[in-house]
């Protein structure tokens, strides 16, 4: 199966993706829209239903790639770090890069709607938990001796510590009561501190 601009039946899933993410992080997921994003591959307004049954169905699989490319890069810093303090550390760091680098793909991977949805995708649920698993993995190494039970804990905690953070800044939120802006330094060994640290 062929479109107007000759794209295949799987050519034409990866175009949509691809621009979709290419829209998102331009514009956030607000900024989708399957009849722009059809105009802008050059194909009739009913090719993306073929693919996709609608437009979440379309932005769950971006976010389940930056999923894919949060774990990818949590795997990258831990395995060049030269210690597992270091790993998280820099574990800490990609997630931070993403946000602020990528803020348009990160809001959408966290978008509510997509991730909570109770017919939520395999595909997305599955990347999320892997990218969690990389996190939980960096948070284990640092304490050998902490049982699972408590590296959850300070996985969570280090996770909502950092994503507060993020949310923050991105919304402008912060502005009013800092006076001296803190650095991306500063920001990880805090969070890395409550991580190992948290009661």
């Amino acid at each position: 199966m062929a479109t107007s601009r000759g794209y295949h039946h799987g050519d034409l899933r990866a175009a949509l993706i691809g621009a979709a993410l290419a829209a998102a992080e331009a514009g956030g997921p607000e900024a989708v829209s399957l009849r722009d994003l059809a105009q802008s591959l050059g194909v009739s307004t009913a090719a993306p239903y073929r693919h996709f049954p609608d437009r979440r169905a379309l932005l769950a699989e971006v976010a389940a790639l930056g999923f894919r490319e949060l774990e990818q890069a949590y795997a990258r810093a831990q395995a060049d770090a030269p210690d597992a303090r270091a790993a998280l550390r820099e574990t800490a760091r990609a997630y931070l890069t993403l946000a602020f680098g990528r803020p348009g793909l990160f809001r959408m991977m966290f978008a509510g709607d997509l991730v909570d949805a109770a017919d939520a995708p395999a595909s997305l649920l599955s990347a999320a938990r892997e990218a969690w698993e990389g996190l939980y993995r960096a948070v284990a190494a640092a304490d050998p001796g902490a049982d699972l039970a408590e590296v959850k804990r300070r996985a969570i905690t280090g996770w909502s510590t950092l994503h507060g953070f993020i949310v923050l800044v991105q919304g402008g939120r912060l502005k009013g009561f800092m006076t001296e802006p803190l650095t991306e330094a500063e920001l990880l060994e805090a969070v890395l501190e409550k991580t190992l640290t948290a009661n």
